[in-house]
């Protein structure tokens, strides 16, 4: 099944306490393309400024992503966002950051792409989300993310936009700021109510967690030592999952269980390097056997 995305891209800056990078290519949408990609092609739809540095664009250029959506607006800047991660790294710092083309409207889907059978609306603005997903005459499945500053600033906005859409994938401190439960059981199921059919609240190095209406699902995270900058991993998780079930064409609670162990694997990779070094360079065997290794670990008699 044809898969799309629509979300952010970004220029970023990101410090750790393994290093620090300035200027490089960041963005929602852009480490869920790369991930979902290990499983099948994706139509890329997003806007930046005519500040984007043409290299960057290159770094996208892919048999298996179609940059047909990618819109660079002219008179406009480029997101972007600052951050820094400190301790365990468990949460991300903002300590800057420029909507630019984000507080405007938003691209439009290319004709070519309006049957889309699945579409993840990666974090941007959820007017825009919804912008987007009107733009798709009949997706099989939508799914979407979301971030605190929404959850603070724009939140009947973002309301609408759950009401939409089949599924939500969130990380516990927006699980709990957006239902107001400090149990993230009790959170995905208040999500739920909201609109979705299933809720996937990601939990950084404590795994994931999937609720439906089934029932409760969680997954460890793969267990690496190797973490340099968790920037993207989310949305990893995300293209992981998603490009997953794409492949499958397969919605059920069973392929959303493992659905889910695929996103926890490309997240794995994710934070073993700063930017999109590791999640650009990995590859499909590197990802099967982290797969198996997991799975394997689940296995308990």
């Amino acid at each position: 099944m044809s898969l799309l995305v629509t979300g952010s891209i970004g220029i970023d800056n990101v410090i750790t306490p393994h290093g620090q990078v300035e200027e490089v290519l960041g963005g929602s949408s852009v480490y869920f393309s790369f991930a979902a990609t290990q499983y099948t092609p994706v139509r890329f739809v997003g806007v930046v400024g005519e500040d984007f540095p043409p290299a960057f664009r290159d770094l996208l250029v892919s048999p298996e992503i179609d940059l047909s959506g990618l819109e660079v607006r002219k008179g406009s800047k480029t997101f972007r966002w600052s951050g820094k991660y400190v301790g365990d790294m468990a949460q991300a710092e903002t300590v800057d950051i420029e909507l630019n083309v984000l507080a405007e409207a938003a691209p439009k889907v290319p004709a070519a792409f309006t049957d889309s059978d699945v579409v993840f609306l990666a974090n941007t603005h959820p007017t825009l989300q919804r912008e987007m997903l009107a733009q798709v005459a009949a997706p099989k499945l939508t799914v979407c993310d979301t971030i605190d500053l929404w959850i603070n600033n724009e939140r009947a906005s973002l309301i609408e936009t759950l009401k939409a859409v089949n599924g939500v994938i969130i990380n516990d401190a927006e699980a709990r700021m957006l239902t107001g439960s400090s149990n993230l059981v009790t959170a995905g199921k208040g999500i739920l109510e909201l609109g979705p059919n299933f809720t996937v609240i990601k939990k950084g190095e404590h795994g994931a967690l999937l609720v439906t209406t089934d029932g409760v699902t969680v997954v460890p995270a793969y267990p690496t030592e190797n973490v340099k900058d968790p920037t993207g991993a989310g949305d990893s998780f995300a293209g992981g999952m998603l490009g997953y079930l794409a492949a499958g064409g397969r919605f059920d609670t069973a392929s959303l269980r493992r659905a889910l162990v695929r996103g926890t694997v490309s997240a794995s990779f994710a934070i073993e390097d700063f930017s999109l070094r590791r999640v650009m360079n990995v590859t499909r065997e590197e990802i099967d056997v982290r797969v198996a290794e997991l799975l394997d670990m689940l296995r308990i008699e």
